[in-house]
């Protein structure tokens, strides 16, 4: 039972000036200093705009210092910080907050541990496609059990904005584009992040991000605005959130966007209306970099103070690193402009969240002994692998090339089979690509006949089948990697080309952070397998799909386009009045295929599955649906069941297909078992136009299969 920590904050607050608490909302970063004349920020844009060379950057970090603004601190003007990865440097300023401020407040540290901190794991948009809740929640609680070794106390994730928009970069940082997935994805992780005692030393606060309607930026590209109706923000944006709320998340991360013309920075009804009123949140919220001054260029506020009283009265807690708190706070409660009841109530947040995690008890929560022992340890490694391979979606495999043969030749072509950084994707920031095996370290460390090619200009004719390593690279994905065109580029291309006229077999291989539009390589080569950006063990879990040690056994979780122009492309769209079908005059595009490459819910395995006698009936708390499924193939294998249905006639449209279940089971070869889902009525309702939740009676329809399209369907009456 979570203790109450009330009494001991109001007792806190009594004794705190103006000043100290307005610096208990201030998240301050480690300023980088002596380097160069111009910011950091300024710096990183010179390198992307090509004004300064990656060599001239990297020279000048060697010699830059961290400055942590210790008098800043030691005045009571810092209550957390964020960027900081090491155990020394955390009990350095913690010794500082607990000894040397008036009322030795200790400071809380976050951190983005995305998808693993030193011991990286798939990205979220891989690890996904295993549909296991279990396992999610397993590499969030070794993520955690390595971050707060190194310091930190709070990691800004899971990101659970619903993904629709293959163009938009952060895609790779969710669990794809369905509602449900997403929710048990993100509460998983909370659970993981959080374990099952926040004041244990290896417990770190789950702060959920972007609240919300983030991954339906307009156009895909990133920061940009949010207009959509409340009951489709109900329905399908904000579950996820709702979801980790309930799971007991300690933290909010507000968008960056605007809803509907208001930033989430500064809205009062999503902040405090929807999250604390109708969820009863009350942990701490936390702007995402620099949003609160942001909102002047939004066109909300006419400057920064008054970003800050609109951002605080809102219900936003603690600014991240803008200085609009700090610089704005205390003049606007001195003169009355903001009561200091809302002070009170933004610190008090953040102080429960400190009392929870136990750092008035225990400030210093790990050492610098404890950091050197938790770091890759071989158990952490091996569910990194197991991740990997439960995360490889198998997209083609023609002729049943795959598994391979024990003995073959392969000739292997593109960089990205042997670049270990390549394989950690976006937003791993602890990671060292040396930890990483790459698909040409595999291949040498386990004796594998193989010859590699970094640009496939000699394609050597003495080998058995060809694997060629092709994507993206991992900073086309993540935050501001918004791209116009997901298609691949024409030199992968050409060299699948080359290969493919040798006549020999050819794997493709794809290292990407989203779904690509590929349609050339679908229809080319003999394979396809999805490994995303894998996490440290890459090639180990790549060469135990391929030779077949492990029966792949991923879906997608979201849809791959044909072409860049149909995104955003997702399965759970409404018909319209016209559907696209041969006619012209329908819902569709003149130069695509009415249907995207891959659906959701897709992949193959090395066994064969086959679905029969679905049965539905009405119970009292909802409905029960059972399949039979057989493992017709001649290997265990594990499949992932999907259970969808759809409101035939309603007030207000309803997608065509609605996932509401779903099951992971393993199945011997050639044995049957009966999978039942139970899904409560609750699950089949929507928001009228006057917002009010309604299930009405009529016809429904239930489709179970393998994935969104291949099913099974029977319809119902409620």
């Amino acid at each position: 039972m979570k203790k109450n920590y009330e009494n001991e904050i109001q007792t806190l607050l009594t004794k705190m000036t103006i000043e100290e608490k307005v610096g208990q909302l201030q998240q301050c970063g480690p300023s980088l200093v002596g380097a160069f004349d111009v910011s950091f920020e300024e710096l990183v844009n010179m390198v992307y705009d090509g004004r300064i060379s990656k060599a001239d950057f990297q020279n000048m970090m060697s010699t830059a210092k961290q400055d942590f603004h210790e008098e800043d601190l030691k005045a009571g003007r810092i209550g957390s910080y964020n960027g900081l990865n090491d155990a020394k440097t955390a009990n350095d300023l913690q010794k500082i907050a607990v000894t040397e401020t008036r009322l030795g407040i200790p400071l809380l540290f976050g951190y983005d541990v995305i998808h693993g901190y030193r011991t990286v794991t798939p990205i979220p948009l891989a690890e996904s496609c295993a549909w296991e809740p279990e396992l999610w929640e397993r590499t969030a609680r070794i993520a955690a059990e390595e971050a707060t070794a190194g310091g930190v106390h709070m990691t800004f994730a899971p990101m659970v904005d619903v993904s629709r928009d293959a163009r938009w970069g952060r895609v790779s940082e969710g669990a794809g584009e369905d509602v449900l997935l997403s929710s048990k994805y993100g509460a998983a992780k909370v659970k993981g992040f959080q374990g099952d005692d926040l004041t244990k030393e290896d417990a770190m606060a789950a702060c959920i991000k972007h609240f919300a309607g983030y991954g339906a930026a307009e156009a895909g590209k990133d920061y940009n605005r949010v207009d959509m109706s409340i009951q489709r923000l109900f329905e399908e944006y904000l579950p996820p959130f709702e979801a980790c709320v309930r799971a007991g998340a300690r933290a909010v991360m507000p968008a960056f966007n605007d809803i509907n013309g208001i930033p989430c920075t500064v809205n009062s009804w999503l902040l405090t209306d929807v999250l604390r009123k109708q969820w009863g949140f009350d942990g701490m919220t936390i702007s995402d970099a620099n949003a609160i001054a942001e909102c002047v260029t939004h066109g909300i506020a006419v400057d920064t103070a008054d970003a800050a009283k609109q951002a605080i009265e809102a219900g936003l807690d603690m600014d991240m690193t803008s200085n609009a708190y700090s610089d704005s706070l205390v003049e606007l409660i001195t003169n009355g402009t903001v009561d200091e009841q809302v002070l009170d109530r933004a610190v008090a947040d953040v102080l429960r969240v400190k009392f929870e995690l136990g750092l008035f008890e225990h400030p210093y929560r790990t050492t610098e002994e404890r950091e050197k022992v938790a770091m890759l340890k071989p158990a952490y490694r091996a569910l990194a692998r197991e991740a990997a391979e439960k995360s490889i979606v198998l997209l083609k495999n023609e002729g049943n090339l795959l598994p391979l043969k024990t003995g073959v030749r392969l000739g292997i072509a593109g960089e990205l089979a042997n670049n270990r950084g390549e394989m950690t994707g976006a937003w791993a920031i602890k990671a060292d690509g040396e930890d990483c095996v790459s698909l040409v370290d595999a291949c040498k460390a386990q004796g594998i006949d193989y010859i590699f090619m970094p640009e496939g200009t000699m394609v050597p004719e003495d080998c058995d089948v060809y694997i060629a390593a092709i994507g993206e690279s991992k900073n086309l994905s993540g935050e501001a990697a918004s791209r116009a065109s997901i298609e691949l580029p024409q030199e992968q291309i050409n060299l699948l080309k080359k290969l493919v006229e040798t006549g020999k077999p050819v794997i493709a291989v794809l290292f990407n952070g989203r779904p690509l539009a590929m349609p050339w390589v679908a229809d080319n080569v003999h394979a396809i397998v999805e490994a995303w950006h894998p996490g440290v063990e890459a090639g180990n879990a790549i060469l135990n799909i391929l030779f077949g040690k492990v029966n792949p056994s991923a879906k997608l979780t979201t849809t791959f386009p044909y072409a860049s122009g149909q995104c955003p492309v997702y399965y759970a769209h409404i018909n319209t009045g016209r559907p696209g079908g041969k006619s012209k005059f329908t819902s569709k595009y003149l130069d695509t295929p009415l249907e995207p490459l891959y659906p959701f819910g897709y992949g193959l395995s090395y066994s064969k599955f086959a679905y029969s006698d679905l049965q539905v009936s009405k119970e009292q708390e909802g409905i029960r649906v059972s399949v039979k499924v057989r493992n017709t193939g001649d290997r265990e294998g594990n499949e992932i069941i999907q259970c969808y249905i759809r409101d035939i006639v309603a007030k207000r449209v309803r997608p065509v297909k609605q996932l509401v279940d779903f099951a992971k089971i393993p199945l011997q070869a050639g044995v049957e078992s009966e999978v039942v889902f139970k899904v409560p009525y609750q699950a089949m309702g929507y928001y009228d136009m006057s917002m009010n939740y309604v299930i009405e009676e009529g016809e429904f329809e239930v489709f179970v299969g393998g994935n969104s399209v291949d099913c099974l369907s029977s319809k119902f009456w409620l």
